[in-house]
């Protein structure tokens, strides 16, 4: 039969291991004192046995020498021809007892001869695959021999690797079945199909140009260090340098998932196989993101780094700092860099491209994505979704596109913490004094260019703080300060979270603080604008310490002023007290926003945005009225809209003067507020 130099090789060594069978089975039948049994046919006959033995088509028909088979597979190799089973002795550190043992276990699964064989020399038909004492004795090794027994143990390189199984744990150990996975004699055979068990946990990786200088790290790997970490911040690019430099070295990278691993119901079997998948392959190992599993599951971490082997490394991809107890052997510390705006547009419409589409790339791509943080494998799926919203409405991209395929990279953890609003307004909806406006375009502008500004210009403080943008709304309830907060998501592409502070505030010593870090760690993975609505209830002024509770309240402050400046997103505080926040979070705001009560023009404004064209209107409604008369905040104005447009609702007609007067009645009493004549004027009977 016509075959490869790789499965040559396999069947010339498996030839061999009949021999040592055949060898095995007369020896049995010389010794036994039963063999003319009339009984013994229940088993097998002696005929069944010598038939087998006489069978030789599922092999090569002569038994080569293994030095000359030794000779042929080397020769093979410098040639260029993979020789797998040699590969895989390299690749997992195997004994040439270690081969012998696979191959024993191994020729059942190549010809179906051996499991009556085996069934034969096991004395017992249903016994079917070697067992642990057969397979010592045929590689001529005594069942008592320690050294030899060693080669079976769970960390020894077999089975640690993933490729013998030792079944039937009850049984007697020298009863036990050996088995070799089904991956391992595929992979043998030359099939590379990767493991179901582990389909959903690993994938390709690749190397990404454009996105950090890769030649240090290869030329680690290249020198034989097999376990790095490279700590990255949000939107960093520790995978595509990683990937990037185990191209260099002439080595596949193999990606492991560990937010899937760690649902897996059997996380170290899958860390296990997952490695195996990556020594088979002769690829490297990127595991990403360590952060999930360094709280809850440091064991797989540490079986991670115990993998790692100068042939297979193993790199780990996390954003915090490197614990010295994940692993026995310290790994080489790198830091990965962040995916900066030129080369996050640049990314994005390669992948645009490479999705097919060309039309609508002459929009400002490197504007669109400013204020997102994201990775070259989000980069890159965020053009595959713009791609598809496109094909949705017409085939034309537009900016939209752009930034819903952007936010459908977040991450869903803060959706637990705090409410998504999507915004629905933009610029022309604020009513403001221009100082204001202004402010808040500025704050834009901030979250949009922090990137250039802090990160290629590198105006970034000393101090550890991290490139985000945090500014302070004050001013009276109903102002406009979320409403503005909604706007500069919108300007930003972004979703806005409204932090529930119902959810965070806890009376008990220290989980205030808890929950404030599981806010700011999810947010830490999503593009998004983070609102701390009534902001002085948890940012409030340190005092003298008097008692526990002062000593503890001031500790919770210190904590946020810390974690303010490390925080890398764009954080909005809003508060109707200005006067109770602390002076040191003002020092570490960038903006302080003011939002004062609306003058007569500007409430006029305001109850025409509120009143839209939609909305019937009777001849008799006094607008500039009650823009003079009626000191209201925009949101008591928009209050008062709603409850005209439902009383006008229910009768059934345009909305009249008097349904507004009813209206602000109602507003007047929740807000404890008498209706003076004085202040209703002409329209007062209205009331009545």
């Amino acid at each position: 039969m016509s075959t490869d130099a790789s499965t040559r090789y396999l069947l010339d060594r498996l030839r061999a291991i009949e021999e040592r069978v055949r060898r095995a089975v007369d020896q049995r039948r010389a010794a036994d004192p039963e063999a003319d049994d009339p009984f013994r046919g229940l088993y097998l006959t002696e005929d069944t046995v010598r038939r087998l033995l006489d069978h030789r088509t599922a092999l090569p028909d002569a038994v080569p020498a293994l030095p000359a088979a030794e000779a042929a597979a080397e020769a093979a190799e410098q040639r260029g021809e993979p020789v797998r089973l040699r590969a895989l002795a390299r690749s997992f550190a195997l004994t040439p007892l270690d081969v012998e043992i696979l191959l024993v276990a191994l020729i059942t699964d190549l010809d179906p001869r051996f499991e009556t064989l085996y069934g034969y020399l096991n004395d017992d038909v249903t016994r079917r695959r070697p067992t642990a004492g057969l397979t010592l004795q045929l590689c001529g090794l005594p069942a008592a021999d320690a050294a030899a027994r060693a080669r079976l143990t769970a960390t020894a390189p077999l089975r640690a690797g993933g490729l013998l199984l030792l079944e039937e744990p009850d049984r007697p150990y020298l009863n036990r079945p050996l088995r070799v996975p089904d991956r391992v004699a595929g992979h043998l055979l030359g099939d590379d199909t990767v493991d179901p068990r582990v389909a959903d946990l690993v994938r390709p990786g690749s190397a990404v140009a454009g996105v950090g200088d890769p030649a240090a790290l290869a030329r680690a790997l290249g020198a034989g260090c097999a376990l790095a970490y490279l700590r990255e911040e949000q939107g960093g690019a520790g995978a595509a340098l990683a990937g990037a430099a185990l191209a260099q070295t002439g080595r596949p990278a193999l990606e492991l998932d560990l937010d899937q691993l760690a649902a897996d119901p059997s996380p170290p079997a899958a860390v296990r196989d997952a490695v195996r998948e990556a020594r088979l392959a002769g690829a490297g190992l990127i595991a990403m993101p360590v952060d999930v599993l360094t709280r809850e599951r440091p064991d797989l971490l540490r079986q991670l780094a115990a993998a790692a082997l100068p042939g297979t490394p193993v790199v780990l991809v996390g954003r915090n700092p490197w614990d010295a107890n994940w692993s026995a052997t310290p790994p080489l510390l790198l830091t990965a860099p962040r995916v900066e705006p030129t080369a996050r547009a640049a990314l994005w419409r390669r992948a645009y491209a490479g999705a097919g589409r060309v039309n609508g790339t002459d929009l400002d791509i490197d504007r669109l994505l400013a204020p997102f943080l994201l990775s070259p494998d989000q980069v890159t799926r965020a053009a595959h979704g713009a791609a598809q919203q496109s094909t949705v409405d017409g085939g034309v991209l537009t900016p939209d596109h752009v930034r819903r395929g952007a936010r459908a990279q977040n991450a869903a953890g803060l959706d637990r913490l705090a409410r998504r609003i999507e915004p629905s307004v933009d610029w022309t909806d604020l009513v403001l004094p221009p100082d204001a406006l202004a402010q808040l375009r500025e704050l834009a502008a901030r979250a949009r260019h922090r990137d250039q500004v802090l990160g290629e210009w590198n105006m970034r403080p000393g101090g550890g703080r991290g490139r985000g943008v945090a500014a302070l709304f004050a001013g009276d309830s109903g102002t406009g300060k979320t409403m503005s907060a909604e706007v500069i998501a919108a300007d930003l592409g972004l979703d806005l979270y409204t932090v529930d502070l119902a959810t965070v505030v806890d009376k008990y010593v220290g989980e205030t603080e808890k929950n404030l870090e599981r806010i700011f760690t999810e947010a830490a993975g999503v593009n998004g604008v983070l609102l701390f609505d009534e902001a002085d209830a948890i940012f409030g002024k340190r005092s003298e310490v008097r008692d526990a509770h002062d000593r503890y309240a001031n500790i919770e402050s210190a904590y946020l002023l810390q974690r303010m400046e490390s925080f890398d997103g764009l954080a909005i505080l809003a508060t109707n007290l200005r006067a109770n926040l602390d002076d040191a979070f003002t020092r570490r705001l960038d903006l302080i926003i003011d939002f004062p009560l609306p003058d007569p023009d500007h409430r006029r404004a305001l109850w025409d945005r509120c009143l839209p064209p939609t909305l019937p209107r009777a001849p008799d409604l006094d607008l500039a009225f009650c823009a003079e008369a009626f000191d209201l905040a925009g949101g008591n104005i928009r209050s008062i809209a709603v409850t005209a447009a439902y009383f006008a609702a229910e009768s059934a007609r345009p909305l009249t003067m008097a349904d507004l007067i009813r209206a602000i009645q109602r507003e007047y009493q929740k807000l404890g507020r008498l209706t003076l004549d004085s202040e209703f004027g002409p329209y007062h009977p209205l009331l009545t």
